[in-house]
């Protein structure tokens, strides 16, 4: 009885955090945008004709300048690892996260919350999950599990907004510094109309910074925005489920009940029947 409860508990805890894996399309779909960029470039001339690195320079460090202008700097790093996570994190599938609360909804209907405490270690890539099981575990009051991991939850969700904020800014800046870098090389250039020869080059130069704000824009910050944003609405159904299941079993209530409860928050085609 004993192999089979442990069996049983380690299914579930798989459950539970499935979908959890390393997302290889998103750097795989950036790296491709920046191949074909590349590939056009290098088909149509020479590459090094499109490398300016002071052009380069004063679009990327002007992005960042401004960009700390709307939100602190301490605010533009701390948003770093969202970012990075965004592009290479997928999200877990809430009817793969359902069916894992209603396994471990079963066991501890079955053989009380203390069940869950050998299986807490396997919940220590998720804070919020292994925080919700904690209280479980813990018989900690319904209200005080509501509250913790209501203000966990807003807590992540801001912290996401806020990210994707400032990649938005980022993307409205990004063109801009562009087309002033331009503005200043087309100064330059009219400097110089005594000097035919220079026009050309000039004005090839003088494009580039455009070149590079509009890829900073369409390529970069704004697809990682929108990431950031799909998964914020992601995580928080996750956290719903999370939160929905911490309850039910704080209270041990009936599994199928938990079952109404889900499929009452997934999306129709995501709907779990566990018990049929």
């Amino acid at each position: 009885m004993a192999v089979e409860t442990d069996s049983n508990s380690r299914a579930g805890a798989r459950s539970v955090k499935a979908g959890t894996a390393a997302d290889p399309l998103g750097p795989i779909a950036l790296i491709g945008a920046v191949a074909l960029v590349a590939l056009a470039i290098s088909l149509g001339g020479s590459p090094l004709a499109f490398f300016h690195f002071p052009s380069f320079l004063m679009v990327v460090g002007g992005t960042f300048a401004v960009t700390c202008v709307s939100f602190s700097a301490g605010e533009v790093l701390r948003a770093h690892p969202t970012m990075m996570g965004a592009l290479t994190t997928a999200t877990p599938e809430p009817m793969d996260a359902a069916r894992g609360m209603m396994t471990l909804a079963d066991m501890v209907r079955r053989h009380g919350p203390l069940i869950l405490q050998e299986q807490l270690p396997q919940f220590k890539d998720d804070p919020f999950l292994h925080r919700a099981m904690s209280l479980v575990v813990d018989a900690a009051p319904q209200e005080e599990i509501e509250a913790v991991m209501t203000a966990d939850a807003d807590a992540t969700a801001q912290r996401m907004q806020r990210s994707a904020s400032i990649l938005r800014r980022a993307a409205e800046v990004a063109p801009a510094m562009g087309l002033i870098g331009t503005l200043i090389g087309l100064v330059q250039m009219l400097g110089s109309l005594d000097e035919p020869s220079k026009i050309g080059p000039a004005m090839a130069l003088a494009l580039l910074t455009t070149l590079y704000g509009a890829l900073l824009a369409n390529v970069v910050f704004s697809p990682l925005a929108a990431k950031i944003e799909r998964n914020a609405a992601a995580e928080a159904l996750l956290r719903q489920i999370y939160l929905i299941g911490a309850v039910s079993m704080s209270r041990q209530e009936n599994p199928r009940r938990l079952e109404i409860l889900l499929n009452s928050v997934l999306p129709p085609w995501q709907q779990i029947r566990f018990f049929s």
